[in-house]
C-alpha cells in the first residue's frame, strides 16, 4: 500500500513539474515573439526646400523628443536618395498598442515643451504652409515579425540605406494570402538568410492603396541591395515557395522607395 501510494505521489510530482515547465516554456516563447506593434507611416510632400527644412526642424527638436518622452524610442525619418521635383520625407512611428496611438495626440497637446518647440511648425500660415500634404497609413505588424528591429548599422552609426516597399493586391483575399506567404509560408526566414534584413513588416489597416502590405529593408549601400536581391531571387526555397498555387497572383503592383536616414533619425 505504501509502495503504491509513493508511486502515485511520484507520478503526481512528475506531472506537476512537467506542467510547470511546459507553462514556463510557453510563456518564454510568447515573450520571445513579442506583442504585435502598430506603425504610423507618414509621407510629407513639399513644394520647396524651405518647407522641408521647417518640417525637419520640427521633427528633430519637437516631435521626436516628445515621442521619446512617451516611451516611443525608435522614430525613423528618411529622405529619398534621389529626390524628385516634389520631394518626399518619410516618418515611421512605432506604437506598442492602439491605445498608445490613440493617446499620442492628446499627450502632444498637453506637452508644454513640445508646444513651444513646435510653435513655428504648428502656427505656419496659409501663405507659407509647412508642407504640401501629409499622407498617413496605420499598419499592424506581422505575427512572425511582431516588433520593429533596429539595424546594427544604426546602433553603430554606420553608413546605411533603406528600401521601402508597398505591395498592393487586387483583392482582400489576395492581400491576406500574401501576408500568409511571409508568415506561414516562411518567406521572412528566406529574406533573412539571403541578406534581405527587415526593419518591419506591416499590413495596412487605414491608408491609401489598400489592400496592401508595406515593409522596410536595410542595406549598407546600393551594391549590397542588388547583391542580396539577386541571392534571394536565385534561392531554391524561394523558387519553390513562389511557385505554390495558393500564393499565385497575390501582388498586383509594387511601389519602391530608396531612402537614407536623416542625421537625427533613430533608425
Amino acid at each position: 500500500m505504501n509502495g503504491i501510494t509513493y508511486t502515485a505521489r511520484q507520478l503526481f510530482l512528475f506531472t506537476f513539474i512537467f506542467v510547470i515547465c511546459f507553462m514556463a516554456a510557453f510563456a518564454a516563447t510568447a515573450q520571445g515573439k513579442g506583442k504585435r506593434e502598430f506603425y504610423e507611416l507618414r509621407r510629407y510632400t513639399f513644394k520647396s526646400a524651405e518647407q522641408q527644412q521647417l518640417v525637419e526642424a520640427y521633427l528633430k527638436a519637437a516631435a521626436i523628443p516628445a515621442y521619446n518622452r512617451m516611451g516611443i524610442k525608435t522614430v525613423g525619418v528618411f529622405r529619398e536618395m534621389e529626390p524628385s521635383e516634389a520631394p518626399n520625407l518619410f516618418v515611421l512611428i512605432p506604437f506598442a498598442s492602439l491605445q498608445q496611438f490613440e493617446k499620442a495626440q492628446e499627450q502632444l497637446e498637453k506637452d508644454a515643451a513640445y508646444q513651444q518647440a513646435a510653435k513655428e511648425y504648428l502656427m505656419a500660415t496659409h501663405t507659407a504652409p509647412a508642407y504640401q500634404r501629409i499622407e498617413s497609413s496605420l499598419m499592424h505588424s506581422f505575427k512572425d515579425m511582431p516588433v520593429l528591429e533596429v539595424p546594427k548599422t544604426t546602433s553603430q552609426n554606420q553608413q546605411r540605406m533603406f528600401e521601402l516597399r508597398i505591395y498592393e493586391s487586387h483583392s482582400e483575399d489576395a492581400g491576406k494570402r500574401k501576408v500568409r506567404m511571409f508568415n506561414e509560408g516562411g518567406e521572412i526566414p528566406i529574406f533573412r538568410r539571403t541578406g534581405l534584413t527587415p526593419v518591419f513588416f506591416g499590413e495596412t489597416l487605414i491608408g491609401p492603396q489598400r489592400p496592401n502590405l508595406t515593409y522596410m529593408l536595410t542595406f549598407k549601400d546600393k551594391a549590397d541591395l542588388e547583391q542580396s536581391w539577386k541571392k534571394f531571387s536565385d534561392d531554391p526555397e524561394w523558387k519553390k515557395l513562389s511557385a505554390m498555387p495558393e500564393y499565385a497572383h497575390t501582388v498586383s503592383h509594387i511601389t519602391k522607395y530608396f531612402l537614407v536616414p536623416a542625421p537625427y533619425s533613430q533608425l
